[in-house]
């Protein structure tokens, strides 16, 4: 068996080489798009690389046979990419001469990376080996595929391999004719060189991203000399490439060369303006580039009217008296302004600006409405109306308030002619209602007596009586005493009378006298017996 190291060793290198320069240029630059499926079909040239062994021949050949290189021979491969560096590759290659024959049927992954028209690729095959040397029936075996290549773009779907250099290994398995009856197995290692070239046709191409832009303005109304931004967003380009923004507006002067511009409308135009930006990506030279605009408003300074507001010191009062009426009067555009036009419903107005007087003498009960006119120098102008209440003539003062008789009790029980029986009870119910619902009122109780009844300070106990039923009694009514004042008349009745005094109101008092109560007290309907005196110890 014939080793070529050197060769070998070369090969490994080329493809540590190889590698080394397609992951160091990948991040420098851009990518084209990678199509799913490649097939390439073209011409290949392979050395084998091995010596078949004398022991293996027939008897015809007893001397080794070195393999010679086989010029004629043709190449195809399908490759599946799963994602735009990485690919799954089938390949078949076929070589003859005179002297033998030789073909690999190979599968494995496939390393690619593409930029701006040029492919670099490296693949790693298993291979299924077929030989047919001279004189020997053929021979299959296992092998592989190590190399790479570089492919020439020429449109979208073609390009020209030009070149693939891989190195091919296969082993044999020989009988030796010399011992029939025990054969044995020689080994047989081809270590080779194939070269190819050819056409690759690339098919489903994913579809490519357009670059885009859109652009927007904050705000979208202005008026003139007010600023406008605007704000670019650019989609599909490269993000690692830096892009250059070219501004333009129909209206002001903009100024700005990345993603954000300014606007300067003084001067501008009123209407609808128009900016416009435009993308591209200097580092390339194709679907590099997008446009986009977006429209603003510029509007005329407004023309307001102005604006007032008047106050009246004081807004209510009697006729006769005068009122001060003070306006502001401003204008929302800055324009100087004026007040006039000075009137009233009622009553004579003076005014001076924005400063009137009000003079309300012979004016009736009601409102006046007071006018005036705010107006700015361009003829602008705003009316405004305050009013002032005249009121009604006071009421004549009220009368003070009086004390008044309320009711009166009978006293005609001639054993008990003090005694408040049951019906002046419900009359003096009535009279604790009257007090509890007037807390601010009080109550004189005059008692009565006929000439003709001879008991001492009997009118004075009809009225005590009375007072106590309603501070006390058995109605409990809880009237504060304080609040009723008792007294003597001189009616000549058997009575008791019950006058409310209103808060504010007193009582007369004329024909009556004060009853002193230290002196004369209320007589229980039903006194405690007296206790009885504990007999002398004898």
């Amino acid at each position: 068996m014939l080793v070529r190291p050197k060769a070998s060793v070369t090969l490994v290198m080329l493809a540590v080489l190889l590698t080394a320069v397609i992951l160091s240029t990948s991040a420098l630059a851009q990518e084209d798009s990678t199509p799913k499926v490649e097939i390439f079909l073209g011409y290949q040239w392979l050395n084998p690389g091995g010596t078949v062994p004398a022991c293996c021949q027939s008897p015809d050949t007893p001397f080794p046979v070195k393999l010679q290189s086989m010029p004629y021979g043709v190449g195809a491969s399908v490759t599946y990419n799963f994602i735009p560096h990485l690919g799954l590759e089938g390949d078949f290659g076929h070589n003859w001469s005179d002297q033998a024959n030789e073909s690999t049927l190979s599968v494995g992954p496939r390393l690619e990376y593409r930029q701006q028209g040029l492919s670099m690729f490296l693949h790693t095959l298993l291979s299924a080996n077929r030989l047919q040397p001279p004189q020997i029936s053929t021979r299959y075996g296992i092998g592989a595929v190590l190399g790479g290549g570089m492919d020439l773009s020429l449109t979208k779907k073609f390009a020209w391999r030009i070149f693939e250099a891989d190195y091919v290994w296969g082993h044999q398995n020989f009988v030796n004719y010399a011992s029939q009856s025990f054969p044995n197995l020689r080994h047989v290692g081809l270590e080779g060189v194939r070269l190819r070239t050819g056409i690759v046709v690339n098919l489903d191409y994913p579809e490519t991203a357009i670059p885009a832009a859109t652009v927007s303005v904050q705000p979208s109304e202005v008026m003139v000399g007010e600023p406008v931004t605007a704000t670019a967003t650019a989609t599909n380009f490269d993000p690692k490439h830096t892009l250059k923004y070219d501004w333009m507006s129909t209206c002001g002067k903009i100024s700005g060369n990345g993603t954000t511009a300014s606007i300067d409308t003084n001067g501008a135009t009123a209407g609808t303006c128009t900016v416009t930006v435009h993308v591209t990506d200097p580092k390339k030279k194709k679907n590099n580039e997008a446009t986009a605009t977006a429209n603003f408003t510029v509007k005329e300074p407004p023309r307001n009217p102005p604006t007032m507001s008047c106050t009246a010191n004081p807004t209510s009062l009697q006729a006769g008296g005068t009122v001060s009426i003070s306006c502001t009067c401003t204008s929302p555009d800055n324009v100087p302004v004026t007040v006039s036009g000075w009137t009233a419903s009622a009553g004579n107005i003076s005014g001076d600006g924005s400063n009137a007087t009000l003079n309300t003498s012979g004016a009736a009960p009601g409102t006046i409405s007071v006018n005036a006119t705010c107006t700015d120098q361009r003829g602008l102008s705003t009316p405004v109306t305050t009013q002032v209440t005249i009121e009604n003539p006071p009421p004549p003062p009220a009368a003070p308030p009086e004390s008044s008789k309320l009711s009166q009790c009978d006293f005609p029980n001639p054993v008990k002619p003090w005694r408040v029986d049951n019906t002046c009870k419900a009359i003096l119910d009535d009279v604790a209602s009257r007090l509890q619902h007037d807390p601010d009122s009080k109550l004189v109780i005059v008692g009565n007596a006929e000439p003709t009844e001879k008991r001492k300070n009997l009118a004075a106990e009809r009225a005590v009586n009375s007072k106590a039923y309603l501070s006390g009694g058995e109605a409990k009514q809880g009237i504060d005493p304080s609040r009723i004042e008792v007294r003597t008349g001189s009616g000549g009745t058997k009575t008791a009378e019950y006058w409310i005094v209103p808060a504010g109101a007193t009582f007369s008092g004329e024909g009556t006298q004060t009853v002193d109560e230290s002196k004369v007290m209320a007589i229980p309907d039903h006194p405690k017996p007296a206790a009885k005196k504990k007999k002398a110890a004898q």
